[in-house]
C-alpha cells in the first residue's frame, strides 16, 4: 500500500543545499513549508523560487506553505550560544532593548507592558523556561524565573492570547503575503487564529484563484470558536506547540482528536504539527515515543504530519523525512478504514452548506459505499476547485484517490489532501465521453490496469466549471 498521510517539510539552512532539497523530495515530502518568522522577505522568496525550480528538475507535483509570523512576541536576538537562566533568578524583561543576556531579556513588542499584570505566569521558547512577573515598572517588567533552562536565537515570548493586543493577520503578514499571491504560492498558514473573522481578514482570492488560507490553531479563543473557524479556512493545523502552553499539555491529546474529526467531518484538510520527530534535530533516529506520537496521528485521520526543527536546521533531513514516511506509511496500513467512514456517515454536517454542496456530500458518499462494495481498485475524481476531491478524502478510502483538475493551482494545493494523487488533467468530465477519457488516461500512466474497476465520480454542467458533483461511474478497465 502507497503511503496515504502527506509529508510536510520545512526548509532551512539545513535544506537549502539542492541536494538536500532534491533528497526530501525524493523521500517523500510531499509539501514544502518556509517560515517567516526568521530572516528577511527576500531569503524567503529565493526559497520558494528554489523549492519551485527543483521540484520541476524532480518532475514531482510539490506544495508550496508560507507559513505567516502572526502576532509573535519575540525575545531579542542572544549572542552566539544563548544563555542560561537558572531557577529561582530574576531577570528583567525590557520591551525596545536591542539584544537578550542573562539578566535582561529584550522584548519586540513595544505594548507588553500594557498587555500583562502581576502575577503572570509567561513561558519563553518552546515552554521548558517560564517564569512569573514580580514586579512592573514603567519600562521594563522583573520575572522570576519558575522552571530554568537555556534559551537562545530569538526565541518566543508566550503571552495568553486573550490578553495580547496584537491583530491576525498583522500588517507585516499582509505585507509578506502579497509578495507570496504575486509569486503564486500554494497555501498560506495563518499564525495566532482567534475567530473565523481572523480568517477573511486575509482577503485572497478564494482558492485556486488564491492560496489555500490553513488556520493555525495555537490559542484558546481558536479551540472556542472552532467550528466557525474550521468553516472560514480552507484547511486548519493543529499547532501543539503554543497551543500546550495555553491550554495544558494534559490536553492536547484530546483536543487534537477533537480539531481533527472537526476539520474532516467539514472535508477540510488537517495538519498535526509540532515536535513530531524532535529528537533527531541532532539524533539519528528518533524515540520511542515520537514514533508512537506520528503514528496516532495517522489513526486520530490527520491529512498531513509536519517536519519543522528537524528538517529546517536538523543534522539529516533527508533522514528525518524518510524516517516520517515509513512511520505513516506502516500506520496507514493499520487505519481502520471501514469504521472510520462509518462514523463519518453518522457525525458529518451538511446542515449549513448550500444546495451543490450537499449534493457534492451525497454523491462522494455513494462513491465510497459503492467502491468499497465492489472492491474498486482506484477512486477517479475530476474537480477545477478541489472540492471533489477534499470531499472523497473525508471518507478515507482504503483505495487511492487520483485527484485529476485542469487548474495547475489546484493540482498542487491537492498535495494536502489525504490519499490524493495530484494529476493535471486536459479538461473537466463534463460528460460521459470525457469520463472514459480519464479511465484510459490513468490506464497510460500505469495508474490503474486492465481488469481493474474504479470509480469515476465528477460533476456536469456548462463550461470548463461544474456547480456539484452529480455523475458517478463504476468502470472496468479494458
Amino acid at each position: 500500500m502507497a503511503r496515504r498521510t502527506k509529508i510536510i517539510a520545512t526548509i532551512g539552512p539545513a535544506s537549502d543545499d539542492p541536494g538536500v532539497l532534491r533528497g526530501m523530495i525524493d523521500a517523500g515530502a510531499d509539501i514544502i513549508r518556509i517560515g517567516l518568522a526568521h530572516g528577511t522577505l527576500a531569503e524567503a522568496i529565493a526559497r520558494y523560487r528554489h523549492v519551485r525550480q527543483v521540484a520541476r528538475e524532480a518532475e514531482r507535483t510539490v506544495g508550496t506553505l508560507i507559513d505567516l509570523p502572526g502576532p509573535k512576541v519575540r525575545l531579542a536576538q542572544f549572542a552566539d550560544g544563548g544563555a542560561d537562566l537558572a531557577t529561582g533568578t530574576t531577570v528583567l524583561l525590557r520591551p525596545g532593548a536591542p539584544a537578550s543576556t542573562q539578566a535582561v531579556l529584550g522584548v519586540d513588542y513595544a505594548e507588553l507592558l500594557e498587555d500583562v499584570k502581576l502575577g503572570d505566569k509567561l513561558a519563553l521558547g518552546d515552554g521548558t523556561v517560564r517564569c512569573e512577573i514580580v514586579d512592573l515598572g514603567h519600562d521594563q517588567a522583573t520575572v522570576r524565573i519558575t522552571h530554568g533552562g537555556r534559551l537562545q536565537g530569538r526565541p518566543g515570548l508566550h503571552v495568553p492570547a486573550d490578553r495580547l493586543g496584537l491583530a491576525t493577520p498583522t500588517a507585516e503578514d499582509l505585507y509578506k503575503l502579497d509578495a507570496f499571491v504575486e509569486e503564486g504560492a500554494d497555501m498560506v498558514a495563518l499564525s495566532f487564529v482567534r475567530s473565523a473573522h481572523d480568517v477573511r481578514r486575509v482577503g485572497t482570492e478564494p482558492a485556486p484563484r488564491g492560496p489555500l488560507v490553513i488556520a493555525k490553531i495555537e490559542t484558546r479563543a481558536a479551540v472556542e470558536n472552532l467550528d466557525g473557524i474550521i468553516a472560514a479556512s480552507g484547511a486548519v493545523m493543529v499547532a501543539r506547540g503554543d497551543l500546550g502552553i495555553e491550554l495544558g499539555i494534559e490536553e492536547l491529546p484530546t483536543l487534537q482528536k477533537r480539531i481533527i474529526r472537526g476539520c474532516v467531518a467539514l472535508g477540510r484538510p488537517v495538519i498535526t504539527a509540532t515536535q513530531m520527530l524532535e529528537s533527531m534535530i541532532t539524533a539519528a533516529t528518533p524515540t520511542r515515543a515520537e514514533v508512537s506520537d506520528v503514528a496516532n496521528a495517522v489513526f486520530d485521520g490527520t491529512s498531513a504530519l509536519m517536519l519543522s526543527a528537524e528538517t529546517a536546521v536538523g543534522i539529516d533531513p533527508v533522514g528525518a523525512v524518510q524516517t516520517m514516511a515509513r512511520v505513516s506509511e506502516r500506520a496507514d496500513r493499520e487505519f481502520d478504514y471501514d469504521n472510520w467512514a462509518r462514523r463519518l456517515r453518522a457525525t458529518r454536517r451538511t446542515d449549513d452548506v448550500d444546495a451543490d454542496d450537499r449534493v457534492t456530500d451525497a454523491m462522494t458518499g455513494a462513491a465510497w459505499r459503492a467502491a468499497t462494495e465492489m472492491g474498486a481498485t482506484a477512486i477517479i475524481c475530476i474537480s477545477d476547485t478541489g472540492f471533489t476531491v477534499r470531499s472523497i478524502a473525508r471518507f478515507r478510502p482504503s483505495m487511492p484517490i487520483l485527484g485529476f483538475t485542469p487548474d495547475e493551482r489546484t493540482q498542487h494545493q491537492l498535495t494536502l489532501s489525504w490519499g490524493t494523487q495530484p494529476l493535471l488533467g486536459g479538461s473537466m468530465a463534463d460528460s460521459l465521453e470525457m469520463m472514459w477519457s480519464l479511465v484510459q488516461t490513468a490506464r497510460e500512466r500505469g495508474l490503474i490496469r486492465s481488469g481493474d474497476v474504479v470509480a469515476v465520480l465528477a460533476g456536469a454542467g456548462q463550461g470548463s466549471r461544474a456547480k456539484a458533483t452529480d455523475l458517478l461511474r463504476l468502470v472496468r478497465v479494458p
